[in-house]
C-alpha cells in the first residue's frame, strides 16, 4: 500500500493506494494553520488506515523544500518555515517518506496520464498562485526541480510584476471582485487569457515542451478561455518557436495525490525501500 498527503492552504488530503493504483482511503479535513496541530491532526487521521502495510508516504508541500534535509522550507498561504516534516510524518506512519513540490506531483500525474503520448511534458497549476512542473519521460526533470514559475516577472500595467500578481485566481479575485468559477462575461475571460498567455509564451520558448497541462481552480474552467488563450499565443508562433498542444488537466481535484502514489511506486520499485 503506498500513501499521499497533500497539504492545502485550507484542507489536507490523506489518501491510500493499492498496488494497482487505485485509491483505496481518501481523508479530507482542515488543515490546522499552526504547524504542530496540523501534525497532531495527521496523526489523529493515521488511525483510519493501516499503517502496518504502508510502503511509502509521499507527502506535497505546496512552496520550496529541501529534500536531502527533509525540510519545508516555506509553504505558500500557510505561515510555516523551515519545518522538518519528512521526519515528523515519519514518526507516525514508521514507513520511508518522500517530499515533493505539489504542482510537480500533479505534473507527474497527468504526464502519467497521456500514456507516453509526449515527452516533455509541462504542467501549470493556475489557483490561488501559480505553479509548474517540468516531466520528461514520465519523471520530474531534476533540472528544474525547483522553479517557481509563478514568480517570473513581467511588465504589467508600467511596472515589473510577478506573474502570478495578475494572472493566478487571487488576481482574478482582486480585479473582477469574484473568483473564476463565477465568471460569465467573455471579456472578463478575455482579460484573463491574455494574462495567462504572457508567461505561457516565455515558458514555451524556454523549455520547449510538447505539450501544455493546464491545471488548478482557474484550470478548472480551461473551456472558457482555451480558444482565446491559443489565439493569443498563436500570435507568436514562427518557424523558431512553435506552440504546443494546451491541454486540460484529466483529474485536477486529485492530480496531486496520484502523483504522490506515483512518485512512491516508482521509488520503491527502484529497490530504494525494498
Amino acid at each position: 500500500m503506498f500513501g499521499a498527503i497533500d497539504i492545502g492552504g485550507t484542507k489536507t488530503l490523506l489518501s491510500t493506494f493499492d498496488e494497482s493504483g487505485k485509491l483505496t482511503e481518501n481523508i479530507r479535513f482542515e488543515t490546522p494553520k499552526n504547524y504542530i496541530e496540523f501534525i497532531k491532526e495527521v496523526e489523529s487521521q493515521s488511525v483510519n488506515i493501516d499503517i502496518s502495510k504502508l510502503k511509502v508516504m509521499s507527502v506535497a508541500i505546496p512552496g520550496l523544500l529541501n529534500k536531502i534535509k527533509g525540510i519545508g522550507i516555506a509553504f505558500g498561504n500557510l505561515p510555516w518555515e523551515n519545518i522538518p516534516i519528512k521526519k515528523d510524518v515519519e514518526k507516525i506512519f514508521k514507513c520511508p517518506v518522500l517530499i515533493e513540490n505539489d504542482a510537480k506531483l500533479a505534473g507527474l500525474s497527468e504526464a502519467i496520464e497521456l500514456k507516453k503520448k509526449y515527452h516533455k511534458v509541462l504542467y501549470i497549476t493556475v489557483s490561488t498562485g501559480i505553479g509548474g512542473g517540468l516531466i520528461i519521460d514520465n519523471k520530474i526533470d531534476p533540472d528544474f526541480d525547483t522553479m517557481e514559475v509563478g514568480h517570473m516577472l513581467f511588465e504589467h500595467d508600467g511596472k515589473l510584476q510577478e506573474w502570478e500578481k495578475f494572472a493566478s485566481g487571487r488576481a482574478i479575485v482582486a480585479k473582477f471582485g469574484k473568483p473564476a468559477k463565477d465568471i460569465t462575461d467573455k471579456k472578463d475571460w478575455y482579460i484573463i487569457a491574455h494574462n495567462i498567455a504572457v508567461g505561457l509564451i516565455d515558458l514555451i520558448a524556454t523549455l520547449t515542451p510538447d505539450v501544455i497541462i493546464i491545471g488548478g481552480g482557474v484550470g478548472s474552467h480551461f473551456e472558457k478561455f482555451e480558444d482565446r488563450l491559443n489565439e493569443d499565443l498563436k500570435i507568436y508562433e514562427s518557424n523558431l518557436l512553435t506552440i504546443p498542444p494546451i491541454l486540460k488537466a484529466q483529474n485536477a481535484e486529485q492530480a496531486v495525490i496520484y502523483g504522490g502514489y506515483y512518485l512512491g511506486k516508482y521509488n520503491y520499485e527502484q529497490s530504494n525501500y525494498k
